[in-house]
């Protein structure tokens, strides 16, 4: 295949990617939402302690903000290899393909992963009990609020605006503050 490969991301991916992308570019995709309704039990938590990492669900009337990544067909093979032993892990995220509006005014396909509904892991809380486990979670990767400070930092220095996770931020924040 000789052509760009080309990734969405919207959380961990935009600040942590694994990989060297030949370009990046903010993005945007419809149909999604980004919400902490993973439940997460190897990176950001445990099995005993799940933490939340972020997840693309769906939604008709939203638009998602995130950064579109390029991979060279020459390292097409690796990466996606590598990006889904991190992303499959448990099967709660899906692999899917999407068409993307690229701040420059591009069009094209990427790749992304967005929860499995029926799965374990997914859940729909309010932001509340969201803001209660990210302040406490810990998991290999370590703390749970770290993932969301990162991400809302990255997301903030792309120009993105995301009301809830600012809402987490603050909340998380309180909640640690002895």
């Amino acid at each position: 295949m000789n052509e760009t490969l080309w990734i969405f991301g919207y959380g961990s991916l935009i600040w942590n990617p694994g990989f060297a992308p030949s370009e990046q570019v903010p993005a945007q995709a419809s149909g999604w939402r980004r919400t902490f309704c993973m439940r997460s039990i190897h990176y950001r938590g445990t099995t005993a302690s799940p933490g939340l990492v972020l997840a693309l669900d769906a939604d008709a009337k939203a638009r998602i903000e995130g950064l579109a990544m390029a991979v060279p067909a020459s390292d097409r093979a690796h990466v996606l290899d590598a990006v889904r032993a991190r992303e499959l892990i448990s099967n709660a995220y899906r692999e899917i393909s999407l068409m993307i509006d690229l701040c420059d005014g591009r069009r094209v396909r990427a790749i992304t992963y967005v929860i499995e509904r029926t799965h374990p892991q997914y859940c729909d809380l309010p932001l509340e009990a969201q803001a209660r486990i990210i302040a406490q979670a810990s998991g290999s990767k370590g703390p749970n609020r770290d993932y969301l400070v990162q991400t809302a930092d990255h997301l903030r220095a792309l120009g993105v605006h995301d009301p809830d996770l600012e809402w987490l931020v603050a909340r998380v924040g309180a909640l640690s503050t002895p």
